[in-house]
């Protein structure tokens, strides 16, 4: 194999190829990319095993092939280089040559047949989900994301497609964000697909806003076509929880507050607060509330005071002070509105105006206060 490019396009590609690398493996070939080059052009593809990512990249064939060499040699050499012209040879013994107008680096790849090959795409069908929406659905609902290995359910996020409406969930059993689109309009696939995290985080940093973009579902894996750079990911084979049943619909208190006011309240607050627990109290009363904790660990305390609208009887409710705040930093309207019943059930917060079409709702589980 013999193939020459600029090192701007190598390292370019490398870059967004070194997010389907595992950080550590039992398998050294993971480690490397694969380098495929026929009368198609020059193809480049890693894997984790969990996602494979498979790019194209413009470059002068001199002499198809292919070879498997250590991805992050390989990207350390490049960014260290000026933009160039680079020349990449690869003999029968895998042996890799990069040669420059400069200098000459040697370095050993790998046997191509033990890299792993792509992932089946069988019974795939078109989502119809856009690269703009599918962006601002990560932004919302990943931070929910459980973390525990033992619930995999919980570990992605439930995509559930139908004709005419996207409803996608994200839980960890403290906090579960909800979010709908109304005007989705569905192409080939219905039903429910649960998305790994770190295929989503990926997406979040190879899209780009209006670039065109096309899912498809297959029967275990979800193919992403972003610019011509292809993207596999297993889905997580498991039935998600019964989401709509912990949605309360009772919920009679209603509270209106200024999100931003209400989000730097906590954040002072809570850095007085346990450490383990990070316990605060929200006191609500009809046009104020106050924001409290104490650690007799630490003898340490903090009140503050803020303006709020309370429609109902007062109420006092314990957060972990973590989680509230990143429910908070996850709604984008001036205002929120929370909705209670009791300080030990759901709390439920909205953005006081919704987005065209668009509905996003935040359930919370509150703490019992230490009295």
């Amino acid at each position: 194999m013999r193939i020459s490019t600029s090192s701007d396009e190598l390292l370019k590609t490398l870059q967004k190829l070194s997010k389907g690398t595992p950080a550590r493996s039992t398998l050294p070939i993971l480690s490397c990319v694969l380098f495929e080059v026929d009368s198609n052009g020059v193809s480049l593809r890693t894997t984790d095993l969990e996602i494979t990512i498979n790019c194209k990249m413009e470059a002068s064939i001199e002499e198809p092939g292919s070879a498997a060499i250590p991805l992050q040699t390989l990207m350390d050499i490049t960014n260290e280089m000026s933009d160039t012209r680079i020349t990449l040879s690869v003999d029968e013994g895998q042996k890799v040559e990069l040669i420059t107008d400069s200098g000459t680096y040697d370095l050993m790849g790998k046997p191509v047949e033990e890299f792993p090959a792509l992932p089946e795409a069988d019974n795939r069908k078109a989502s119809g989900i856009k690269a703009n929406i599918l962006k601002e659905i990560i932004q919302t609902t990943t931070f929910a994301i459980s973390k525990d290995e033992l619930k995999p359910a919980l570990t992605g996020v439930l995509f559930r497609f139908q004709e005419k409406k996207l409803t996608v969930v994200a839980t960890d059993g403290h906090r579960l964000v909800r979010y709908i689109r109304n005007d989705f309009e569905g192409k080939e696939f219905s039903g429910d697909v649960i998305i790994p995290k770190k295929f989503l985080n990926l997406m979040n940093t190879m899209l780009v806003a209006n670039e065109n973009i096309q899912i498809w579902m297959g029967d275990n894996n979800l193919t992403a076509n972003i610019g011509g750079d292809i993207i596999f990911t297993r889905i997580i084979d498991e039935r998600f929880p019964d989401f709509e049943s912990v949605i309360p619909t009772d919920n009679d208190k209603e509270i209106l507050v200024e999100r931003s006011k209400l989000l730097s309240a906590v954040k002072r607050v809570s850095i007085f607060s346990n450490r383990s627990t990070q316990q605060i109290a929200l006191e609500i009363s009809t046009e104020k509330t106050i924001v409290r904790t104490e650690d007799p660990e630490k003898a340490s305390k903090a009140r503050e005071e803020i303006d709020t609208k309370l429609n109902g009887d007062d109420i006092t409710v314990g957060y972990n002070a973590a989680y509230l705040k990143e429910v908070l930093m996850h709604l984008k309207s001036q205002n929120i509105v929370l909705h209670l019943k009791t300080a030990i059930s759901a709390g439920l917060i909205y953005p006081e105006k919704q987005e065209p079409n668009c509905e996003v709702t935040m359930l919370l589980m509150p703490i019992r206060l230490n009295d």
